[in-house]
Order: structure tokens, then C-alpha cells, then sequence
């Protein structure tokens, strides 16, 4: 990921409970920047790279993602008390989200439909990484351009909250693909996973967290995001069997 400074300080955005940011860079750029002081911590940081690299190398509309650097000092100034733990909290590298300007939310009631192939790879998607956060109650899905992008992929990899380890997790089923905003209009789930499974190869994987900055790991090394990922996708793929059993 490209890094960049931030200058300043736009405006909070209120809608996501770790409170992320509009923030200016020094490329001149705003970028929706979430912290990592945040409540979620550097967790969910890891699976918004994880999540929004792999989609975009299979081809699926995401903005960009850099490193936002922040100033020790960032802070200081900011009259929100709460804003200002959060920043003074969150000094170094954090994520920012390109931000979209006019993009508007996805709402299923709104139209029109996704194509049903595209709404069909976004949920088999959302079925590797185990994201529980694409619903019709917060989509996480953006119009632009009259495109669809993804954004918001935090609570993905679901084993971070869990408690059962990673590699047994891997091979779940994952019945909370039974809520996702997409469903009610995909098309063939297993078709979707014989176009896009033999995308993600272990050179893929490996690429892509590959990406993840070193001083959001703590204990968890790189090797064990590409270790779930591989396990999660071989062979039976039961979250693929679940996800078509769901939208029957």
C-alpha cells in the first residue's frame, strides 16, 4: 500500500462504532481513515487489507487502501476529547479508504438489481473471508459511477473474535452467509466458486498479506492468514454448499 501524512482532520463519521474519520493527506487526497486506537484495534485492520486486496485482485471494484501515517502530535488541537484519545491513540500507521465523493449506499429496496453472476462472486467472497457484515441492515456496498464497490470488510475473518483456533475455524460452514444483502438475488453459488477458486492461488495469498504492515500483526504472523485462507478454501468447500442451500 501506498503511505501517506495526514495534514488534517475533516470530520468524524459517526455511522461505524470505532468512529472512523475523514481525513486530508499530504498527496492532497481524503481518505476515510480508520484507527487503529480504535476499539476494534489493529484486528480489524488486518482483515480490511486482507479482505479488500484479495477482492480487488479477483477483480471486484474496492478504493484504494494506503497506510495513513499519523503524527504523534495529530491530535493536539482537536476540541472532541473523545477525537482526540482516538488520535493521540492511534499515532503511525492506520488504514485510509479512498473516499468516493457522491457515492451513495447500496439499498436493495432502491434498485436497481446487481447483476446476479456479480452478486453471486461477492457472496461466495464473503463466504471464504467469513465477512458478517454485508446485510440489508448495513450493506457495505457503495453506487459510484453507477458501479458497485465494496468497502467496510472489519468484520471479516471472524476468527479474531472467536474462540476456537484459526485452522479448525477454517473449515466451518458458515451460516451467517444466510443474511447477506446479495443472496435473495445471486445466482449459482458453486458456479461462482468454480470461477473464482482456482483464482486464489497460494502466490495470490501469500501477495496479498504480504501487504499487511508488520506493526499490526502483534503475535499473529502473516503465515497464519495465508494457512486459514488455503485451509478455508480446500476441498469440500462447505461454505459453498451452505451459501446455495441459503438461497434455495
Amino acid at each position: 500500500m501506498r503511505a501517506v501524512e495526514a495534514t488534517r482532520y475533516v470530520t468524524p463519521l459517526r455511522e461505524g462504532g470505532s468512529l472512523p474519520g475523514l481525513v486530508e493527506a499530504d498527496d492532497d487526497g481524503l481518505y476515510v481513515v480508520k484507527f487503529r486506537g480504535a476499539g476494534q484495534g489493529a484486528k480489524a485492520l488486518v482483515a480490511e487489507v486482507v479482505v479488500g486486496q484479495l477482492a480487488r485482485a479477483l477483480g471486484f471494484l474496492v478504493p484504494e487502501l494506503v497506510l495513513a501515517v499519523i503524527d504523534p502530535g495529530f491530535g493536539a488541537a482537536e476540541p472532541d476529547p473523545e477525537i482526540q484519545d482516538l488520535l493521540l491513540a492511534s499515532a503511525g500507521g492506520n488504514l485510509g479508504v479512498d473516499f468516493l465523493p457522491g457515492a451513495l449506499p447500496f439499498s436493495p429496496a432502491a434498485g436497481p438489481e446487481p447483476d446476479r453472476d456479480l452478486a453471486a462472486d461477492i457472496v461466495w467472497l464473503d463466504a471464504l473471508v467469513t465477512n458478517v457484515d454485508r446485510t440489508a441492515r448495513n450493506p457495505n456496498l457503495l453506487c459510484w459511477h453507477d458501479r458497485l464497490w465494496l468497502i467496510d470488510h472489519g468484520a471479516a475473518l471472524y476468527f479474531h473474535h472467536g474462540s476456537r483456533p484459526p485452522l479448525e475455524h477454517a473449515r466451518g460452514r458458515f451460516e451467517a452467509i444466510a443474511d447477506h444483502v446479495l443472496l435473495p438475488v445471486a445466482s449459482s453459488i458453486a458456479a461462482a466458486d468454480r470461477r473464482l477458486a482456482p483464482r486464489v492461488t497460494a502466490e495470490l495469498l501469500a501477495a496479498v498479506v504480504a501487504e499487511i504492515p508488520s506493526e499490526w500483526l502483534a503475535d499473529a504472523g502473516r503465515g497464519l492468514y495465508v494457512d486459514y485462507l488455503r485451509r478455508r478454501l480446500a476441498p469440500p468447500r462447505a461454505f459453498v454448499e451452505e451459501a446455495d442451500a441459503a438461497r434455495g
